[in-house]
């Protein structure tokens, strides 16, 4: 944003902040809209983060100005998403190693209580 000083300039760039604006409004009432539709869990879910991915991508590339940023900071951007889904998959990695193992407890036989 560096070295726009010129009135056209702040006028193109107010434009684009307002159609962005617009853009987020619209898609939020879309959502609302979407949200009384008569859809099962899995399709109300797919098509809520189908909005929710569009409305970030306008606020990252626009107001967050990823659009005119150098290479540099994609590669930051990239790595930050590797460990995001590094954090996600690792704990659950770990979840389904147990899946179908039961606790046991040893000295105890299957139906007896330790209250005894």
């Amino acid at each position: 944003m560096g070295g726009h000083t010129s009135p056209e300039d702040i006028k193109k760039e107010t434009r684009t902040y307002l159609l962005v604006f617009a853009a987020l409004a619209v898609a939020t009432v879309i959502t609302v809209t979407v949200s009384y539709l008569d859809l099962n869990r899995t399709q109300a879910i797919t098509v809520a983060l189908f909005i929710a991915t569009i409305k970030g991508g306008l606020v990252a590339a626009f107001f967050m100005h990823l659009l005119s940023e150098e290479k540099f900071i994609y590669s930051v951007l990239v790595l930050t998403l590797v460990f995001f889904v590094a954090l996600f998959v690792l704990p659950i990695s770990t979840l389904a190693d147990a899946v179908g193992e039961h606790f046991v407890m040893e000295g105890v036989e299957h139906g007896e209580s330790e209250a005894h």
